[in-house]
C-alpha cells in the first residue's frame, strides 16, 4: 500500500477519492446523521471547521485503487502537543490492516510535528468504536447528539417559551445575520467563542483560542462549503455588547437538515435566559427562511445541564452517542506491530 499526500483544494481528483470513500462508509460508521456533500467536505478538509493547519493522505493499493485516507489537523493556537485525526477505510477493506497501516503513517506524521497524541471521534457502538478499543485508545469525553423534530414543532410551543424568557431578558435586543460574521461583530463573536472555555474539555485539553482574526478566517469554510448560516445574537442595550449567540447551517444539497453550530452567553450576562432566547428566536426565523427544515441535529457533552435542559425545552430528542478517543502517539505509531 503506498500513501501518498495531497493537496485538498488543487487535486479534486483525489479529495473526491476520500470523499467518496467517507460518504460510502458512513451509512456504517454513521448511519443516523445527515449526508454530507462534496462542497462540505471540500470545506471540511481544505479550510477546516477552525482553520487550523491540516495534512490530507490518500492510501492506494498496488493496482492504484483508493485503499483509505486520512485526514490529521494540527492545531498552533492552542493544544499544540495534540492532533485531531480522522482515519476513513472503505468497508469492503477493513479487518485487512489497512486502518491500523493509517494509524500508524499518521502517528508518525504528528510526531513529527511535536504532537505527543492523537485525538478522535466515533459513533459508541460503530466500528470506528471498535477499532479505537482494539488500537489501545482510551474513551474521554462523551457528546449525545439529539435531534428536534421540526414539523411536530407547535408554533404556540415557541411562543411560550419567548414569553418566558423575555421578561428575564429585559434590557437585551436580538440582532441577526446571514452567512460570514460582520466585521464589525468580528472581535464580539470572538468573546462569545472564547465563552465556551468553562464547556467541558477533555483531560489535558486548553480552550480554544479566539480572537477576531480566527472568527473571519473560520468563515472562509462557510463560503467554501456553499452552505447558508444563520447566525442570531442578543445584544446588552447598556453597553452595545453581544451577549449571546446561538448559529445554525444549512446545506442546500441537503435542505431538510440544520446543523446546530455554537450557541454559548458570555458570563457577565449570564442568568438572563438569553440561550433559550436566541434559540427559540432562530426557530422562528428559520421557518420563513428554510421552510424544507425538517431535522435539527445537535449534540453537547453528557455533563453540560445547562444546554441540555435549553434543547430539552425545545423538544430536542436523544438519538445517540460520540466519543471522543485519547491515544498516545507513541502506540498509535506501534498499532499492530506486536
Amino acid at each position: 500500500m503506498h500513501i501518498e499526500q495531497f493537496d485538498p483544494v488543487a487535486d479534486a481528483s483525489r479529495l473526491r477519492a476520500c470523499f467518496e470513500m467517507f460518504a460510502s462508509a458512513q451509512r456504517a460508521d454513521d448511519p443516523n446523521g445527515p449526508p454530507m456533500s462534496l462542497p462540505g467536505f471540500t470545506g471540511w478538509w481544505g479550510i477546516g471547521w477552525n482553520s487550523d493547519p491540516r495534512q490530507t493522505w490518500l492510501a492506494t493499493d498496488d493496482a492504484g485503487e483508493p485503499a483509505g485516507c486520512y485526514l490529521l489537523e494540527l492545531p498552533e493556537l492552542d493544544n499544540t502537543k495534540a492532533g485531531f485525526l480522522l482515519p476513513v477505510v472503505p468497508v469492503s477493506r477493513r479487518r485487512s490492516g489497512t486502518g491500523r497501516a493509517l494509524l500508524r503513517h499518521a502517528a508518525a506524521r504528528a510526531a513529527h510535528a511535536g504532537r505527543s497524541v492523537l485525538w478522535g471521534d466515533t459513533g459508541a457502538e460503530s466500528p470506528g468504536a471498535e477499532f479505537a478499543r482494539a488500537c489501545g485508545a482510551r474513551q474521554s469525553l462523551i457528546d449525545v447528539r439529539r435531534l428536534l423534530d421540526v414539523p411536530a414543532l407547535p408554533a404556540s410551543h415557541l411562543r411560550r417559551l419567548r414569553e418566558g424568557a423575555e421578561p428575564a431578558a429585559a434590557g437585551y435586543s436580538l440582532v441577526s445575520w446571514q452567512g460570514p460574521v460582520p466585521e464589525a461583530y468580528l472581535g464580539q463573536v470572538a468573546a462569545i467563542n472564547a465563552a465556551m472555555a468553562d464547556a467541558p474539555l477533555l483531560p489535558g485539553e486548553e480552550p480554544a483560542y479566539w480572537d477576531a482574526d480566527r472568527v473571519a478566517t473560520s468563515d472562509r469554510r462557510i463560503i467554501a462549503q456553499g452552505i447558508r448560516q444563520y447566525s442570531i445574537a442578543a445584544r446588552c442595550d447598556a453597553s452595545g455588547e453581544l451577549a449571546a449567540l446561538t448559529q445554525l447551517a444549512v446545506d442546500p444539497e441537503f435542505p431538510e437538515w440544520g446543523h446546530q453550530g455554537l450557541t454559548a452567553v458570555t458570563r457577565p450576562h449570564r442568568g438572563h435566559r438569553l440561550g433559550l432566547l436566541v434559540k427559540v428566536a432562530m426557530l422562528e426565523q428559520l421557518a420563513s427562511c428554510e421552510p424544507q427544515l425538517t431535522r435539527i441535529i445537535t449534540d453537547n457533552t453528557d455533563t453540560n445541564q445547562r444546554m441540555i435542559a435549553i434543547n430539552a425545552a425545545l423538544g430536542f430528542q436523544v438519538m445517540d452517542c460520540w466519543v471522543t478517543w485519547e491515544l498516545a502517539v507513541a502506540d498509535a505509531a506501534a498499532a499492530g506491530q506486536s
